[in-house]
């Protein structure tokens, strides 16, 4: 299992969102570092900037992945890739 790291920005977007919200998008995020095949349908590869998304309902994570699973920030579907 990989490690996951939150940065700050997607840290504050989890104290900010409902506690289940938050649970299942960090629960998401944790299958994908022990078993990135089990999240391969709800996860690709950003165009136009580096990085991959993990889709949780209508929520984005924003990812890199390599030796430590980096999230870089959470957010709703239409804003996140601004």
């Amino acid at each position: 299992m990989k490690r996951v790291v939150y940065r700050t920005a997607a840290a504050r977007a989890l104290r900010r969102m409902p506690v289940n919200t938050a649970r299942r998008i960090m629960g998401k995020v944790d299958a994908y570092a022990a078993d990135p095949a089990s999240q391969a349908n709800n996860v690709k590869t950003l165009k136009g900037r580096e990085g991959i998304r993990l889709r949780v309902g209508d929520w984005r994570v924003i990812m890199l992945d390599g030796e430590v699973l980096d999230i870089l920030d959470i957010g709703p579907r239409g804003g996140i890739y601004d």
